[in-house]
């Protein structure tokens, strides 16, 4: 097995991440965060689109709606046109293509996965981003570049949200009710929102009391602060700013706002893994060499590595690879197979402890003041919360002007008042507060019951799942035909979720081809198939449920209370292996059939 000589105590360091853990846990979990309503109702509007666009109510049909235009809809939209969907619309909250891409305009926005394999479709549009880590703005285009390469644009329904779904039993059709007054009919309906499209804000109290200004990144004040997605916050020059929230936005905009602001107060719970960055511009050459086919092979080669797979080339060669494939650099020689599950799970939680000492130890090389050092460093499983990189952002706490105040002893903020945020016994005054808390994570409309969903005889979708959801392979139910979800709700993630969904979309189009080829009835699955699935999530969850209950509290374990058998606990490669099988096999499980 491993050397027994390795430089720390891992009981020392399993204690430790406990107590970490323990200081955070917050009876109220999730509750501790509230909607984006009543005074904060504005967050929920559209800076971005036309405050008077105004359009007829449709009473047409389609053969496919799809809602949500982020690039899960995109990806969706796309995949059926090639499957020769003809009338295909997708209806969307705000004004253009991008979802979260959309709404995230901050300073410093990138994408944190290598653009080459997260930027979806770029063999089909023969386009190669300029940067290795594309910023939000590239991403935005692309964007709109697939909606016009695939001919989203002729039917689609901006600053349109869905507000119903029918299923018509006589006409096998799907009526789709919206708040512009539309009910349009389509055979099949894709579900594709939700996913990270909500701002959430942190329930503190006084909150509302704040007399001075406030906003969320999602909602980027450029009026206010100056500058664009570049930077030169000039606006701030003047104006002592609080930032609440240290995950992966927070990574990118400290930097710009400790460079522009006169004073600025980060306002941490939990510190974030912060590895190195290294974006770099598109090497010209390379760019030339490619041959089609690059990015799927890139995105496998990705996907396999990330997943733990088995894989002799690293095409993308990054922080992400890099720390995937230390293990295997470690256990050179061996054969892994041959180690028992608890040598196995030892072996890799000394990986994982050797990572994050280097993470902590980097803190300690840039982070010229002790005691702010000690503060910024991470103090859990690797996997735990989502690993964020930069070249600048534990740099920036070595300005005089920026202050980390650490909230974990306290459960967060404790309170606001009209000028100032208080935590512990001292208060903060400052001008502005910028919430960088994050999306509602996996809660679409159709999960929290804001779009009411009845199928078969008028069932409502939560009724039927309300003892925890009921699909296959998280696509489908029983009683809800041609009715397709998209998202990790049953289904597989990793962390460049662009690519699952890429193979969410092209099953789904694989799916709906099938049933024209054969002239299904509809597509549906049977009760019999989806009792199965449910059963066969249990598989190897309650080993993910266990390592999720010893994290310190976030979304990924939703704020230390994670749920058991919510996705396919053995990964994206199997999941997708698993699918591409069942395609092979017939699809028998879903097609009715005339009759």
């Amino acid at each position: 097995m491993l050397s027994e000589d390795l430089g720390f105590d891992p009981d020392e360091l399993r204690a430790r991440y406990r107590a970490e853990r323990d200081r955070r846990i917050r009876p109220d979990g999730s509750a501790q965060y509230r909607d984006v309503t009543g005074e904060f109702g504005f967050y929920a509007d559209d800076p971005h689109a036309d405050p008077h666009f105004n359009r007829e109510a449709l009473h047409d049909e389609v053969d496919v709606v799809v809602i949500g235009g982020g690039l899960g809809g995109l990806l969706a939209a796309a995949r059926l046109r090639q499957a020769g969907v003809g009338s295909i619309r997708v209806v969307e909250k705000g004004g253009d293509f991008g979802g979260t891409w959309y709404w995230n305009r901050y300073p410093g926005l990138h994408c944190d996965i290598e653009s080459y394999v997260y930027m979806p479709l770029l063999d089909e549009l023969g386009h190669v981003p300029a940067w290795k880590y594309a910023p939000g703005e590239d991403i935005r285009r692309h964007a709109r570049a697939v909606g016009e390469h695939f001919d989203l644009y002729r039917d689609a329904c901006f600053q349109t949200a869905v507000t119903g779904l029918s299923w018509d039993e006589d006409a096998a059709r799907w009526i789709v009710s919206t708040d512009r007054g539309d009910r349009m009919r389509a055979r099949y309906v894709v579900m594709s929102n939700g996913t990270l499209d909500r701002p959430k804000l942190p329930g503190i109290p006084g909150i509302d009391t704040f007399r001075g200004h406030t906003f969320h990144t999602s909602r980027w004040d450029y009026g206010y602060t100056g500058g664009d997605a570049n930077g030169n916050l000039s606006g701030l020059a003047d104006k002592r700013v609080a930032l609440i929230g240290t995950g992966a936005t927070a990574i990118q905009v400290v930097p710009h706002l400790g460079r522009d602001a006169q004073q600025l107060y980060v306002f941490q719970r939990t510190p974030s893994t912060v590895d190195y960055r290294a974006n770099r511009p598109t090497d010209d050459e390379w760019a030339a060499s490619l041959r089609p086919g690059w990015q799927r092979e890139r995105m496998e080669n990705f996907l396999g590595i990330v997943s733990g797979d088995e894989t002799d080339e690293d095409l993308v060669a990054d922080a992400w690879t890099g720390s995937a494939r230390l293990l295997r650099k470690m256990t050179a020689g061996q054969d892994r197979g041959s180690l028992t599950p608890e040598e196995r799970e030892r072996a890799e939680e000394l990986l994982d402890f050797r990572k994050m000492n280097q993470i902590r130890a980097r803190v300690d090389e840039i982070v010229q003041d002790p005691e702010t050092a000690e503060l910024l460093k991470p103090w859990y499983r690797y996997a735990c919360k989502r690993p964020t990189f930069s070249d600048e952002y534990l740099q920036t706490f070595n300005r005089p002007n920026v202050t980390l105040v650490d909230t974990a002893d306290h459960g967060g903020v404790e309170r606001v008042t009209e000028n100032a945020i208080v935590v512990g016994d001292r208060e903060y005054e400052v001008d502005c507060i910028i919430f960088a808390t994050g999306f509602q994570v996996a809660m679409s409309d159709m999960i929290t019951g804001r779009l009411p969903v009845h199928g078969r005889g008028g069932t409502h979708l939560l009724q039927h799942w309300s003892r925890g959801p009921r699909t296959l392979h998280g696509f489908y139910c029983n009683g809800f035909p041609n009715l397709f979800t998209m998202g990790a709700v049953q289904n597989a993630a990793s962390v460049n979720f662009a690519h699952v969904l890429d193979e969410q979309a092209s099953h789904i189009a694989a799916v709906v081809a099938e049933a024209g080829k054969r002239g299904a009835r509809w597509v549906e699955p049977s009760e019999e198939a989806v009792d199965a699935w449910v059963s066969a999530l249990g598989e190897n969850a309650e080993e993910l449920h266990r390592f999720y209950l010893e994290c310190t509290p976030g979304y990924y374990n939703n704020e230390g209370k994670p749920h058991p058998r919510r996705g396919f606990a053995k990964g994206a490669t199997a999941f997708h292996a698993l699918l591409r099988d069942w395609r092979r096999n017939g699809m028998d499980d879903v097609m009715v059939m005339p009759g």
